[in-house]
Parts: structure tokens; sequence; C-alpha cells
């Protein structure tokens, strides 16, 4: 799934593309404060690098973590006017992931690695599509949990999962 924010005008503009990882644990969504707001643990991609290399690089840079990426949930795009940049046009692509371990303190100043429910941060990142990238994400998390809820009533009680925000691999 994709989607693109903001009217394109007829101006050139500086795009940078970017991947970004949602991580998941116990129904919650980590996410990095700074004092500009919330935003989920990426950012954009360096010389060659590959959307995983980029998130393991912004992952350790801005929460001292190494993460386990797993598969992409969607992209999305904006035209807006950037204060320092003009016009600017981000592309981002969402991956769906889990922390491995914390390994130092964040390089970054003023970056704090958040544990959130998905109510208590809905609509509020700074970056309209990364809000819109959580939506995508938590959808899929109450889906696969309704699932399993029924596959569970269906048994008997049996789990056939351990693991509540686990999501089915995308074809």
């Amino acid at each position: 799934m994709h989607k693109v924010f903001g009217i394109k005008e007829n101006v050139e503009y500086r795009d940078r593309e970017g991947a970004y990882v949602i991580l998941m644990h116990d129904n919650r969504v980590g996410i990095i404060q700074t004092p500009k707001g919330f935003f989920l643990l990426g950012g954009g991609l360096e010389n060659s690098e590959s959307h995983m290399e980029c998130i393991e690089r912004e992952c350790i840079e801005e929460a001292g973590c190494i993460v386990s990426v797993k598969d992409k949930i969607c992209s999305a795009e904006t035209y807006c006017m950037h204060e320092k940049i003009g016009y600017f046009h981000p592309i981002q692509t969402y991956y769906i992931g889990e922390l491995i371990a914390k390994v130092s303190e964040p390089m970054e100043n003023e970056h704090v690695l958040l544990w959130a429910e998905f109510d208590e941060i809905k609509g509020k990142m700074f970056a309209e599509m990364q809000n819109w990238a959580l939506e995508q994400v938590w959808s899929e998390v109450v889906k696969w949990n309704l699932m399993l809820i029924s596959c569970k009533a269906l048994s008997g009680g049996q789990r056939f999962w351990t693991r509540r925000t686990a999501l089915p691999r995308r074809q």
C-alpha cells in the first residue's frame, strides 16, 4: 500500500528516500521522542545504503539498539515546504520489526526511545505520513489478533500462536 500526501506544485523538489521500522512489543509501539515531537525509528538513506542498512544505522544512532526488521508494511511520500530545505519530497518505506537488544546510549542528543499504546500516540506523530503508517500497522495487528482469538475459540481454547503482536507474512 502506498499513499501520497500534499499537493505537488510545478517546482523542483528535493527528494529524500528513507526507511523506517515500526517496532512492536506486547501491543506497544516503539517510537522516538525528541524536542520536535514523536518519530518512527529510521531516516534518510545515505550514499548507496539499502533500506535495511539505513534502519540498522538509524536505530543505533537514535536509540542505541539493534532491531530485527521483518516485512515491508507500506510506503508514503509527501510534498511539502521544509523550513530549511525548501520544497521537500520525502519518500518513506515502513517495515515491521522488533527490538533485539539495547547496546549503547543514543548517539543523537535528546532522542528517547519510548514504548506507547497505539491509542496514546494515535495522531501525535510529527509527520502526517508516519501517523498513517502507524494506522496501517495497527489495523494489521488488530486483524491478526482477532484471527488468533477466533482460532483459539474454534480450537476449544488451545493456543495456535504464542505471540499476540506477530503479523502474517505479506506475499
